[in-house]
């Protein structure tokens, strides 16, 4: 699966930013997560599996959830 490959050493964050962290527990930033969706993950369970965020506390599955959702949203129709 495509989407495994995401799970990949942090690089710097574009432009010089600070990263925004999805997940504290395991310091997957919201980078990662739009990475992981473009590598093809659908859901909040594959993300986890590529990134290991939601697999601690959870806290953060409301926020994939609503990356994923958005995601969703942008991409056309065909």
């Amino acid at each position: 699966m495509s989407y495994l490959r995401c799970a990949l050493p942090m690089l710097s964050s574009s432009k010089g930013r600070t990263p925004v962290y999805v997940c504290v527990c395991r310091a997957v930033t919201e980078n990662e997560v739009h990475d992981c969706i473009a590598a093809g993950a659908k859901s909040a369970r594959q993300i986890r599996d590529a990134t290991g965020a939601g697999g601690d506390c959870a806290s953060c599955v409301r926020k994939i959830c609503a990356i994923l959702k958005r995601s969703e949203n942008l991409m056309p129709t065909a």
